[in-house]
């Protein structure tokens, strides 16, 4: 029975509308024999429920799972066939060319529906046996992906020429299956087809594509064997294909040695330029283009502003626009979507809208771009109406590409509830089954700290990629739960799925945070059997583990296994772990190796990190000269090399130099005005530090807060203490342990012990600064028994004393006179906890027996010290002779302080000056004074507390 297709006219309200029915019986091995099909299709309205056709059988279908959501324009392909109709009942007569310009129809402006009915009108005629007309539905089937349809007509020609092998090597190509194309070629070449150029084109395509450079050139060989290079589109296809592969060396040869080159081959290494990550040579080559006269065209300016956008030149952008629209050039989608990029990758958000409101027609990329450019300025508001306004147009819905965008803002921003909002859109619009979507969705909920709704989405997704495992383990890592983190790496490496770098270092990261050094040496294991232990970033996670474990032996063990290839980052690392656990020299020696012999190229971290190693080493000189290589490498106005200066400066004394520095400051963060605050506390200029606080640009953090309670504790500032403390409750961080600390010193110094001992008992969060600072209280109020019943309290409450922790308890003992006590508890920070004794506790000890009169042990404890003895510990011994008129060793001792620090040698001449006064030396004394007059050697003024808690300055004696 034959196929029958007719029209039919009807009116109602006053509007005449067609149909066209499709009937008749259809043999198809996919449905029964003899299966009648009707189908009613009104003209001019949208088909939700299009009909398709496979093969020339004739198979109908009213709902197909790929496109049954989508939705037809067809009126104006079939409108022209209604029309036609002009005898009784209105049938229609279709003749042969009218088939042929349908399927141009078709093929100008793709639609499947204008395809199928194409087929079907074909069949009606019998007009598939002209090859023309084959190949014409092939493209269209093409050009509508619907490969099926165009591979089941493929099949049932058996004398096929060039053009139709071509026409489905296209469709192969344009359907992405460029496996397929190179199999129809091979086919192709086997039945005895002679190729064309078009078929080299294709299939050249086809390799770009899959980025195929061996197989490129040798289709390029064959090019030139068969003598088909004449031809212009063929060249430029070559030009693509290099471009695409990464060889832009054969691409620019291939480029100097064509006689043809049109816009299209300029347009290809304009783009290849770019696609390559060469934005700068890709904008040179536009402009060759312009100066050879050259007629460019939409693909060039797209390419040419995207090459702007890339190089981060918004002038560059801004003058192709203003000659693109001064040559008169109608700027398409794809050139306003490059400059809609351009203009919100610089920040110039207003830009951005207007080029968008000027533009007639506006795809999906346009509206992409818009709320792109909105979330990556941090608009919130303006990317979700954004949005809001793309969901209305109707014509361009959110794809992948949004929701990723919309869903990282979320996650960069910690919106949980919109990232649900997202996620329930995301169900909707049956878009979750995208693995892209629920990656991100996955790295949101991890963000947000809502590891348990990521937990729940990760065992949901059915086939997980790798990109699932590493966002859910980074997640665990991120979110504390290292133990998750790492049971979860234990399951991926049984299930020996390939793990990428991202993988292994969000596992590292877990090692570090749950402080599981044994799992981290597995890992490293792991990684040298694996053959990553070479991988530059694979071994600097791994030093950083170490060096967060203290252990900087295996890290410079694994830095010494790629010495050869080290990067900046490498050097970094190791620098910045040195100086971190606090081993300045050998961060400085790094550092001089690094310039020195390795003649690396130093950076702001790498400068921040040595000068902090200066300045905890009071190490002026160095740090000076650190400061003219800052300023000679163009990197000393950047605010972190700025801060660490200030820190330097005010920890080596130099707090002038430090507010010069921090005076020129190009822009001020909070940072640097708490190390400006701190240089003048460490300094004891308290009063320069309140003083500098009323300027303060930005609200005080925990770090402001300590400063200031120094200061207040220097010059005995209750009154101002206490209103620090009314702020400090107001603001609620009382909880943070330092500023605990800080309090109790303060209260303690401003002889408030009382009110020290409530903030130590109120306080939940002991952390070892809050046992010291209670500790150096009682110490310093002469309680030393006190002192020490706490100090088993601390270290029974499972805190480990630290250096400080025995400072503070030798000090208490030597105010209290507690000598035996205090020599024993030295004993046992040697001994016991394994403490190396430091100048600071070396002083303690000296001061304790110099204050019980035991000068002679004092000495001989000196002696004892390995090394050279600080400075801090012959002034000690000094002030001792002093207090005890003993005059010999006194002299002595001070002609060792000479020696060591002559800076500092007018403290030390009165002080001698005043021992030869305390013993009637009065000769001497004055041969001292003339000395120090002779010398123009002042000191310092010092600081004393009245009755009214302020400071004053007392004269000092010159």
């Amino acid at each position: 029975m034959g196929n029958r297709v007719q029209t039919i006219k009807s009116s109602k309200a006053n509007c005449t509308r067609y149909l066209i029915r499709l009937t008749g019986y259809f043999s198809s091995p996919l449905l029964p024999p003899n299966k009648k099909f009707s189908s009613r299709i009104p003209v001019g309205c949208k088909l939700k429920h299009p009909i398709l056709f496979i093969g020339s059988h004739g198979l109908f279908s009213n709902v197909h799972p790929l496109f049954a959501a989508k939705s037809f324009h067809f009126s104006t392909v079939v409108q022209p066939f209604a029309k036609m109709s002009q005898r009784d009942s209105y049938r229609l007569y279709i003749q042969f060319y009218d088939v042929i310009d349908l399927l141009k129809s078709s093929t100008a402006r793709p639609s499947l529906v204008t395809a199928t009915i194409a087929h079907c009108l074909a069949i009606k005629i019998g007009a598939l046996a002209h090859l023309p007309t084959c190949t014409s539905l092939l493209t269209a089937y093409s050009r509508v992906k619907y490969f099926i349809s165009a591979l089941a007509l493929f099949d049932e020609f058996c004398d096929r020429d060039v053009i139709l092998w071509n026409a489905m090597i296209n469709a192969a190509v344009e359907n992405k299956s460029y496996n397929v194309a190179m199999q129809f070629f091979v086919e192709m070449t086997e039945v005895g087809v002679a190729f064309d150029s078009t078929t080299l084109l294709l299939i050249v395509s086809a390799l770009s594509h899959m980025k195929y450079l061996k197989r490129g050139k040798s289709f390029h060989c064959l090019s030139i064997k068969v003598g088909m290079l004449g031809d212009c589109s063929l060249c430029n296809a070559l030009l693509d294909m290099y471009a695409k592969c990464g060889d832009l060396t054969s691409s620019q040869s291939m480029f100097t040695w064509m006689d043809c080159r049109d816009v299209i081959s300029w347009n290809s290494m304009v783009n290849g330029f770019l696609y390559n990550g060469h934005p700068g040579k890709s904008f040179w080559c536009f402009r060759e283009m312009i100066s050879l006269g050259i007629r460019v065209d939409s693909m060039s300016l797209s390419c040419a502003i995207s090459a702007s956008a890339a190089s981060g030149e918004l002038s560059s952008g801004q003058t192709i626009h203003a000659w693109g629209i001064k040559q008169g050039y109608n700027f398409d989608i794809s050139c306003s979507n490059s400059l809609i990029s351009l203009y919100s990758e610089s920040g110039d958000i207003e830009a951005s809208k207007s080029v968008f409101k000027e533009m007639v027609l506006k795809d999906v990329i346009s509206w992409n771009a818009m709320i792109g450019g909105f979330a990556s300025n941090g608009m919130i508001l303006e990317t979700f109406d954004m949005l809001y306004k793309m969901q209305l147009t109707g014509y361009a819905q959110p794809d992948v590409a949004t929701l990723f965008t919309i869903i990282s803002l979320c996650a960069e921003r910690m919106l949980l509830r919109e990232g649900k909002t997202v996620h329930g859109f995301t169900i909707r619009r049956q878009m979750i089954s995208d693995l892209w979507v629920i990656n991100s969705l996955l790295d949101m909920y991890s963000k947000c700290n809502c590891i348990i709704k990521a937990e729940l989405l990760f065992n949901a997704i059915p086939k997980k990629d790798l990109v699932s495992w590493n966002v859910m383990i980074s997640g665990y890592s991120r979110n504390g739960y290292s133990k998750e983190a790492q049971s979860l790496f234990k399951t991926l490496t049984h299930q020996c799925l390939q793990l990428s770098f991202s993988t292994v270092l969000a596992v590292i990261s877990s090692c570090i945070s749950l402080d599981s050094l044994q799992f981290g040496k597995s890992i490293h294991c792991w990684e040298i059997k694996a053959g990553l232990s070479s991988n530059i970033l694979m071994v600097n996670s791994l030093m950083h583990m170490y060096i967060n474990f203290g252990d900087l032996s295996a890290a410079f063990m694994l830095f010494d296994t790629i010495s050869a290839e080290v990067d900046i980052a490498c050097w970094n690392t190791i620098i910045a772990g040195c100086t971190n656990n606090g081993h300045f020299r050998e961060a400085l020696a790094t550092f001089n190796w690094m310039r020195q012999v390795m003649d690396v190229m130093c950076d702001s971290i790498t400068l921040v990190n040595v000068i902090s190693a200066c300045g905890n080493l009071s190490l002026i000189y160095e740090g000076k000269s650190l400061h003219g290589l800052a300023i000679k490498t163009f990197v000393g106005s950047e605010t972190r090399v700025q801060n660490a200066l200030i820190t330097m400066y005010g920890r080596c004394g130099h707090t002038k130099s430090a507010r010069s520095v921090f005076d020129f400051c190009s822009s001020r963060n909070l940072c640097s005005w708490n190390c400006m605050i701190s240089a003048f506390s460490q300094n004891k200029e308290g009063r320069r530090a309140l003083e500098l606080f009323h300027f303060l640009e930005f609200e005080p953090n925990e770090i402001t807060i300590v400063a200031l309670l120094s200061a207040c504790n220097q010059l005995g500032l209750l009154r101002q203490g206490k209103q620090i403390h009314g702020h400090v409750l107001r603001i609620g961080i009382f909880e943070n342990s330092f500023i605990s600390a800080a309090l109790v010193d303060m209260y303690s110094n401003c002889g408030q012990l009382d009110l020290g001992w409530q903030i130590f008992t109120r306080s939940k969060d002991k952390s070892i600064s809050v046992w010291n600072s209670m500790i150096s209280a009682y110490g310093y109020h002469g309680n030393g028994q006190m002192a020490i019943q706490l100090f088993h309290k601390m270290c029974d409450s499972g805190v480990r004393p630290s250096k400080s922790s025995f400072v503070s308890l030798l000090s208490a003992c030597s105010h209290s006179g507690l000598v035996n006590e205090g020599l024993w508890y030295y004993r046992v920070m040697l001994e016991e906890y394994g403490v190396e004794a430091v100048t600071e506790h070396q002083v303690c000890v000296v001061d304790m027996l110099g204050r019980a009169g035991k000068l002679e042990e004092a000495y001989e404890f000196i002696k004892q010290i390995p090394g050279e003895a600080g400075i801090g510990v012959w002034g000690a011994l000094l002030s001792a002779c002093n207090y005890h008129g003993n005059m010999e060793m006194g002299r002595e001792v001070a002609e060792h302080l000479f020696g060591l620090e002559p800076e500092n040698v007018v403290g030390y001449y009165i002080s001698l000056a005043n021992l030869y006064v305390s013993v009637g030396g009065w000769k001497d004394a004055m041969e001292f004074r003339q000395i120090i007059q002779h010398k123009n050697l002042k000191k310092l003024p010092a600081y004393s507390i009245n009755i009214d808690a302020a400071s004053s300055s007392a004269s000092a004696w010159k």
